[in-house]
C-alpha cells in the first residue's frame, strides 16, 4: 500500500512540474501583422508566418503538440503548409524548438540555428546548460541544415531577416529583425528572443556557463539599439497579444506598431536582470 502512496505522489508531482514549466498553451486565431507577416501561434507560444512569391519562413517551432495547430493556423490564412521553405527559432528550448523535427519532416524546410544554440538542437534540449539534467525540458533532437552567427541574414525572394545574438537566456538565444511594408510605408520589426531570466539561473559564479551575467548585458544593449516599429516576441505576453490583437479591427492605427512598448519592455527586463544579479552578487 504504501508503495502505491510513493508512487501516486510521485506521479503528481511530476505532472505538476511538467504543468508548471509549460502550461498547455491555447489556440488563437491566425491574423495577418503587416506586410508579408502574419501571426500563427498560440495564446501564448508566439509563431510567425513570412509569405513570400518564393515559398514562406516560419519563425519558431513551439512544442510538437501545437505543430498541427500551427499548420490548421497557415491554412486557415489561405497559404499551404508545404510551401515552408525556412525555419527558424528564437531560441532552443522546448517550447519554442520542440516542434522543428515534425516540421522538417513535413515540409522539408532548412532548419537554420543561431551557432550557439545548435547543440541544444541537435542534443534535444540535453545540453543545455541549466536543463541539461531536468528530462522534462527534452524535446526531440533534429539536424540543422545551416548554422547561422550574429548578424547573418536570411533571405528569400525579396525578404530579408537579420539574426542578432542575444544570449543569456539560452547561449544562442536569437533576436530578429526584418522590414516590412504597409500600406505603403516602411516598418522595422524586432521579434525579441527573450531577457528572461528563468527561476534558478545562476548569474554569479555559474561553471556551465561563466559569461552568462555578461551575455545579458550584451543582449540588453543590443535591443536598445535596434530600431523598432513593430514589437514583436517568443511569447505573447511580451508584447501584450490579447490586448492588440482585439483592437486590431478597431483601432485607426495598427496597435502591433508600439515602439514605446518596445522600450518599456527593455528597460522592465533590464532593471530585472540587475536586480537578479545584485541579488545574488550580494549572496556571494
Amino acid at each position: 500500500m504504501m508503495k502505491k502512496i510513493v508512487a501516486l505522489f510521485a506521479m503528481i508531482m511530476l505532472w505538476h512540474h511538467v504543468c508548471f514549466a509549460y502550461p498547455i498553451p491555447n489556440s488563437f486565431p491566425p491574423f495577418h501583422i503587416a506586410g508579408n507577416l502574419y501571426y500563427v501561434g498560440t495564446d501564448d507560444l508566439a509563431s510567425y508566418l513570412i509569405v513570400t512569391s518564393k515559398g514562406n519562413i516560419l519563425i519558431n517551432s513551439d512544442l510538437e503538440a501545437n505543430v498541427k495547430m500551427i499548420k490548421a493556423s497557415i491554412e486557415k490564412l489561405g497559404f499551404k503548409f508545404s510551401d515552408t521553405k525556412i525555419l527558424l527559432i528564437s531560441h532552443a528550448h522546448i517550447d519554442h524548438a520542440a516542434g522543428s523535427e515534425l516540421i522538417k519532416q513535413q515540409t522539408k524546410a532548412e532548419y537554420m540555428v543561431m551557432d550557439a544554440d545548435v547543440p541544444l538542437v541537435q542534443s534535444g534540449g540535453k545540453s543545455d546548460f541549466y536543463y541539461a539534467n531536468d528530462s522534462a525540458m527534452y524535446f526531440r533532437p533534429s539536424t540543422v541544415d545551416k548554422v547561422l552567427h550574429d548578424g547573418d541574414q536570411v533571405k528569400l525572394d525579396e525578404t530579408v531577416l537579420t539574426a542578432h545574438l542575444t544570449p543569456g537566456h539560452t547561449k544562442g538565444c536569437t533576436s530578429w529583425t526584418m522590414q516590412v511594408t504597409d500600406h505603403g510605408k516602411p516598418y522595422q520589426v524586432v521579434i525579441v528572443g527573450s531577457l528572461n531570466v528563468n527561476p534558478g539561473y545562476q548569474l554569479v559564479h555559474n561553471k556551465n556557463y561563466p559569461a552568462i551575467a555578461q551575455d545579458y548585458e550584451h543582449a540588453i544593449n543590443v535591443l536598445k539599439s535596434l530600431p523598432c516599429d513593430i514589437f514583436l516576441g517568443a511569447h505573447a505576453v511580451y508584447f501584450d497579444l490579447k490586448k492588440k490583437y482585439a483592437l486590431l479591427n478597431s483601432s485607426v492605427t495598427n496597435p502591433f506598431i508600439d515602439p514605446i512598448g518596445y522600450k518599456k519592455h527593455i528597460a522592465q527586463k533590464e532593471w530585472e536582470f540587475y536586480q537578479e544579479l545584485k541579488k545574488q552578487t550580494t549572496a556571494y
